[in-house]
């Protein structure tokens, strides 16, 4: 599910030039990557807005038109503001579709209330982290990455290792040579 998003060149910098944005509608933004200098741009707020809420907007590629150039970007970065429902401020990186990019990928762990570790042993299943890092083309990166506990057992713990991927990804935890845990199952308190 990837966006079309149209930005429009930002001329003005300063906090009292993004405020003015804001007040206006718009979010200051801004376009780095592939070899070139950043570009401070201005993307509409209300849209973003309800694009941030999507979980998939996080992890897909988008199209974003600057002046009539397509660049396909990643959303890397974002500020909310403190109490209001505001953004405040959105990175966007440029992506090569052909190159590799690092990439935290929602974790989502499934059937945890029907596996052994809580219907038989009465054990509560810890998520110990949310995302998992890869390092995948843009084309494939999956929306989430689901870990099925559905044969976990009282004590037991999952790592990275254990974690499904989809073809051509490499997590980055395990070509580091490490393999954290993501889920763990133990005794209520």
């Amino acid at each position: 599910m990837s966006e079309k998003l149209i930005a429009m060149r930002r001329d003005t910098q300063g906090t009292g030039a993004s405020r003015r944005l804001r007040r206006d509608g718009n979010i200051p933004a801004v376009i780095y990557g592939d070899n070139q200098d950043p570009i401070s741009i201005t993307v509409e707020h209300k849209a973003m807005f309800y694009a941030l809420q999507k979980e998939r907007f996080h992890t897909a590629v988008h199209q974003l038109t600057l002046d009539g150039k397509e660049y396909n970007v990643l959303v890397r970065d974002f500020q909310m503001h403190a109490y209001k429902p505001q953004v405040m401020h959105i990175d966007f990186q440029v992506v090569d579709l052909a190159k590799p990019v690092r990439v935290k990928v929602p974790l989502h762990l499934i059937n945890g209330d029907i596996s052994p570790a809580v219907k038989l042993h009465s054990n509560r299943i810890s998520q110990l982290a949310t995302t998992v890092e890869l390092l995948i083309k843009p084309t494939d990166i999956p929306e989430y990455l689901e870990l099925d506990l559905k044969d976990l057992v009282g004590g037991q713990i999952l790592h990275v290792s254990d974690v499904p991927l989809p073809a051509g990804a490499v997590s980055t935890a395990l070509h580091r040579g490490a393999n954290p845990a993501v889920a763990a199952a133990g005794k209520k308190r």
